[in-house]
């Protein structure tokens, strides 16, 4: 049922013209978690019996359940269709089409392996496909598409754009929600971007010369984490009444990953390797929701319960929780991941920002 969603989803999106940056890509490829994947999570045998399989996911614009952890589409959608691709299937699709590129990102992912969060005793829930994983897939599935011979896939790939990430949000997701503090938390930052890197040079080997690296969201601002961290002391909300300490080890993440950053592309100068500010572009989504039509910025649009409209034991897709009647008046979906609506606004903004960076021209 879901293979047939995805495909006919492709056939729905019209072919846009290009990006005013002129960035013509042939393909476009994707790793990383949640806020990227378009059905990965859905086709292993545990992620067959989540929520995300279910509606109310999907309901505005698929009217089904694709896998993707929204109501509609994601900001890798939006981004496809605006230069001029159709959605890129999930790399798990049994006959898939992927002329137009592939979806390697599985909800609940990481960029550490399962095995070396569980030495730092935190437990990866979801699944195992963790970024190194997905690496894997995507050298297997060049491997199959590609010349033998190097010069062919990097040939073929010297059009095509990859998004590596976001991914390590859901490291530091499971480390605070289990216990851990926000100092132990930064400890693991230097080891979460140097995983990003390394997939980062891994596309490279493999033909990749344009890549957008996405950092993290400013997480205080969540509901999953506005309900689990709620206090009754002002002083640790900002002026957005976000958990100051949260979006800070955000920012902290960003700050690393942006150095690395720096540093990788004086060692490739000849790759395109763009920050892709999450950070900013939620921001921006944020303090000026009402002129955008937004009026709910911190209730869930599908949950239930207390001041955020969240409970992590009964969340979206549970029995008997409620959606609301608009989703496009809110932010938050269901308390982690974002609407269609917020999800458009956020990738406008991100193409705005990333795409002339990218040398299309060059």
């Amino acid at each position: 049922m879901f293979m047939g969603v995805g495909v006919e989803a492709a056939r729905m999106v019209p072919r846009h013209k290009p990006h005013p940056a002129r960035c013509e890509f042939h393909q476009i490829y994707q790793l990383g978690d949640s806020i990227s994947d378009t059905g990965n999570l859905i086709r292993e045998p545990a992620g067959a019996r989540t929520a995300f399989a279910h509606l109310p996911y999907g309901e505005t614009f698929f009217r089904n359940a694709t896998g993707r952890c929204s109501n509609g589409q994601l900001m890798i959608d939006f981004i496809a269709s605006a230069v001029g691709l159709p959605f890129l299937s999930p790399y798990k699709t049994v006959e898939a089409n992927f002329s137009s590129g592939a979806n390697f990102a599985v909800a609940g992912s990481t960029a550490l392996p399962a095995e070396t969060l569980a030495k730092m005793k935190i437990v990866s829930p979801v699944t195992n496909s963790s970024l190194s994983i997905q690496l894997d897939w995507m050298s297997t599935h060049f491997n199959s598409t590609c010349n033998a011979a190097k010069q062919g896939c990097a040939g073929n790939l010297k059009n095509s754009l990859f998004m590596v990430g976001e991914i390590g949000g859901n490291d530091y997701n499971y480390a605070l929600l289990q216990g851990k503090t926000t100092k132990q938390v930064k400890g693991m930052v230097p080891e979460v971007v140097s995983a990003v890197m390394r997939a980062v040079k891994t596309v490279i080997q493999l033909g990749g010369t344009r890549i957008v690296v996405p950092g993290n969201l400013p997480i205080g601002c969540l509901p999953i984490y506005l309900t689990a961290f709620q206090n009754n002391d002002p002083a640790l909300y900002d002026e957005n009444l976000c958990l100051s300490h949260l979006s800070s080890l955000a920012r902290y993440h960003n700050h690393h990953l942006k150095q690395a950053i720096k540093t990788a592309k004086q060692e490739f100068p000849n790759v395109s390797i763009v920050y892709g500010d999450y950070y900013k572009a939620f921001q921006s989504l944020y303090k000026n929701a009402p002129q955008l039509g937004f009026d709910v910025t911190q209730r869930s649009c599908c949950g239930t319960g207390g001041k955020y409209n969240f409970n992590l034991i009964n969340m979206c897709g549970g029995p008997n929780v409620p959606v609301c009647q608009d989703p496009s008046r809110h932010l938050s979906w269901d308390g982690i991941h974002l609407t269609e609506a917020a999800y458009k606004v956020m990738a406008t903004w991100l193409m705005d920002n990333i795409l002339p960076k990218l040398r299309c021209n060059s």
